[in-house]
C-alpha cells in the first residue's frame, strides 16, 4: 500500500461539486444533483459539496447529513455545539420520542423547499481544518490511518498548501477491495 499514492485515487478539485459561500442550501442541493449526473457512473457518487470563498478556495463542506440538519434547525439545539453523534447509542423508542417531542420535520415539503432557499450554506457547512488535509504524495496506508482514526468520510488532498482534490473513503475502500478480489482468503 506504500506504493499507491493518493493522488492516483483522488477526485480532482475541478471535478468535484462546489458552490460559493454566499449560496443557499437549495443551490448546494442543486450543485450536488448536477455533480451526480455529470460524474462517471462507474464510480461512487458525490456525497458532499465543497464551499468556496470569494477567491475560489475551499473553506467548508456541506454533506448530505449537513443538508438534512439545515432543513431542521432544532437539531442544533438537540445535539449541542460539538454536533457529534451523542445519541448514537440510544434506543429507537427514545429517538422516536425525541422526534415527536421536538416536532422535527413537522412541516410540508413545500415548507422545506422554502427553508432551503432562505438558508445560507455558511450557517451549516462543516468548516475545513488542516486535520482533514493530506499531501498528494502520501501513501494509501497513511490515508487509511487518518480516515479511520479521524472517522472521516473524505480528506482534502494538497499540493504544497493548495487543495487540489478530494480523497473519498469510498474510493479508498474500492481500491483496497478491488486489489483483494483475486485473493481467495484460504491458506495453503
Amino acid at each position: 500500500m506504500k506504493t499507491i499514492a493518493i493522488k492516483d485515487l483522488m477526485v480532482p478539485l475541478d471535478e468535484y461539486a462546489t458552490i460559493s459561500e454566499d449560496a443557499s442550501l437549495s443551490d448546494a442541493i442543486q450543485a450536488l444533483e448536477n455533480a451526480q449526473q455529470a460524474f462517471d457512473h462507474t464510480k461512487y457518487r458525490h456525497r458532499a459539496v465543497l464551499v468556496l470563498d470569494k477567491t475560489n478556495h475551499p473553506i467548508g463542506k456541506i454533506s448530505q447529513i449537513d443538508a438534512l440538519k439545515a432543513l431542521e434547525p432544532k437539531y442544533k439545539e438537540i445535539q449541542g455545539k460539538d454536533n457529534k453523534g451523542t445519541f448514537r447509542h440510544f434506543s429507537r423508542m427514545f429517538l422516536n420520542s425525541m422526534l415527536e417531542h421536538h416536532r422535527l420535520f413537522d412541516g410540508s415539503l413545500d415548507d422545506l423547499k422554502e427553508k432551503a432557499a432562505k438558508t445560507q450554506v455558511r450557517e451549516y457547512m462543516h468548516t475545513l481544518s488542516s486535520d482533514e488535509c493530506l499531501n498528494e504524495n502520501a501513501t494509501l496506508d497513511e490515508a487509511i490511518h487518518i480516515l479511520i482514526m479521524g472517522h472521516q468520510q473524505s480528506l482534502l488532498v494538497t499540493r504544497e498548501r493548495e487543495i487540489v482534490g478530494i480523497l473519498r473513503l469510498t474510493d479508498v475502500f474500492s481500491a483496497i477491495f478491488q486489489s483483494l478480489s483475486g485473493f481467495s482468503g484460504r491458506g495453503n
